[in-house]
């Protein structure tokens, strides 16, 4: 039990409890330094992960944890992340009571969210959904004197528990047929031949399990509403980080199975279906927040696109997590800005903002395209890989489905875009007063900006990387 490994994730859990004493034994008014605790937490973790990032890719502890290329760079990207969420925080959450707690609770998400990433074993694989989902469910209902705020608590505890469930039934399952939890042996249980009826069931099972981590079809439609009532760095925080662990996991986990379970049919219907019911959604939305959630659940039919690919082409892997790394910059920067103007959520109230607030309007408009995929910001990569992999596996009709719903998404875009820009009205703006929110937005746009114009090193990086058996 090598403890040098998983000093990252101690950091973390230190962290969180670190917080959770001091927001215990001082007034609410010095709040604020426990963000200052959580920044310094998550900086303590990135450089001890930095430290992995040459290791030789092995499984530890028992092999039960992967110290792989994609457990390093997921954990960076969630770690950043996290970061950018625990910045835009405290002056959102400076009147509330239970502020300090809040930190608390987005560290061990966190941990939950790299649990799901690096484990190489089904039991871990649950333990860190449970970890996130549990950690979550109080940061969707944080104001929980609002009511849209208990209706999104409410349905993403109740999705969630029928899902963990699901997830939990499909792992019991598998460990029946191969009598291990461990993917190397379960990889090679399953190699030796089962039950095929038995192996569908329990692949169904954890493929739903995960998709409601990632906000897919069928368990999405808690997504939306959180995305409006949860506080709004905790709606950046739920509509992107979990999204990233639960990617990886479900694509380390599919790389177990044997070419005679239809999991990629299963997967690539769940992948359309996803897209287009959070594309047509967001068309009718009038709620800044609202829209950007069902834009969330389409991105993540995005994502899944990449694993149907898994095991046919080495490029899926890279594909995947280069487009979650841009996903995730793009829809932080967006919910930077609906945090720095609290209060702001209605789609009519954002017209004329590039007159009274151009900073956020600038950052909005980058976050934007790069959702959509205009060249040069970091989107557009993250999309161009995900469709070269598809068109070069023979996966045409997909390709088209996912083309298809990104010049549908460019029009719910553009009722915001083209209001903010060309509208005669000059709203009055309400800004969150500090420079926490302000200064995370600003980082937020420049990252969209420097990882598009780097696209070409992270990407010489990413194909490299891969899963650890």
């Amino acid at each position: 039990m090598p403890i040098g490994d998983l000093l990252p994730e101690i950091s973390l859990t230190l962290g969180a409890v670190a917080i959770i004493l001091f927001a215990t034994f001082v007034r609410q008014q010095q709040h604020y330094w426990a963000a200052v605790l959580a920044l310094l937490t998550v900086a303590l973790g990135v450089v001890l992960t930095l430290t992995q990032w040459n290791g030789p890719p092995r499984l530890t502890f028992s092999g039960v944890w992967a110290l792989d290329g994609v457990a390093i760079f997921c954990k960076l990207v969630v770690l950043i992340a996290g970061a950018l969420v625990v910045a835009m925080s405290p002056e959102w959450m400076q009147s509330d009571r239970r502020h300090g707690e809040y930190y608390a609770l987005i560290l061990f998400a966190l941990l939950g969210v790299i649990m799901m990433a690096s484990a190489s074993d089904t039991m871990e694989l649950v333990i860190g959904v449970l970890l996130s989902s549990v950690a979550s469910y109080p940061l969707a209902a944080y104001h929980r004197g609002w009511a849209p705020a208990l209706e999104a608590g409410m349905k993403y505890f109740l999705i969630g528990a029928l899902t963990n469930a699901l997830l939990t039934i499909g792992v019991v399952v598998v460990f029946g047929l191969t009598g291990n939890t461990g993917y190397t042996e379960v990889a090679q249980g399953l190699a030796g031949g089962s039950d095929s009826l038995a192996l569908t069931i329990a692949t169904a099972c954890i493929v739903l399990g995960l998709v409601f981590k990632l906000a897919a079809f069928p368990a999405h439609a808690w997504m939306p509403d959180v995305a409006q009532g949860s506080p709004a760095p905790a709606a950046a925080f739920l509509t992107v980080i979990p999204k990233i662990g639960a990617a990886v996991a479900l694509a380390r986990f599919v790389s177990l199975l044997p070419p005679d379970v239809a999991w990629r049919a299963i997967v690539a219907m769940i992948s359309v279906v996803t897209m287009t019911l959070g594309n047509v959604a967001a068309l009718r939305q009038t709620d800044i927040r609202r829209l950007l959630g069902w834009s969330s659940v389409s991105q993540s039919g995005y994502a899944l696109m990449a694993i149907v690919m898994m095991g046919v082409s080495d490029q899926a892997l890279p594909a995947l997590m280069f487009f979650l790394a841009s996903y995730a910059t793009a829809n932080l920067a967006a919910f930077a800005v609906v945090t720095y103007l609290r209060g702001r959520t209605a789609l009519e109230d954002y017209q004329g903002l590039a007159k009274s607030a151009p900073i956020a309007t600038v950052v909005l408009i980058l976050s934007l395209l790069s959702l959509v995929g205009i060249p040069p910001l970091v989107g557009f990569f993250g999309k161009l890989l995900l469709f070269k992999v598809t068109l070069e596996v023979g996966y045409v009709w997909l390709a088209f489905v996912a083309v298809a719903n990104t010049v549908v998404s460019l029009f719910y875009y553009l009722r915001i875009i083209a209001p903010m820009m060309f509208s005669n009205s000059r709203p009055v703006v309400h800004v969150l007063l500090g420079q926490w929110t302000r200064t995370t937005m600003v980082i937020a746009g420049l990252l969209i900006l420097a990882v598009g114009l780097g696209a070409e090193a992270l990407m010489d990086y990413t194909s490299s990387i891969g899963f650890v058996l």
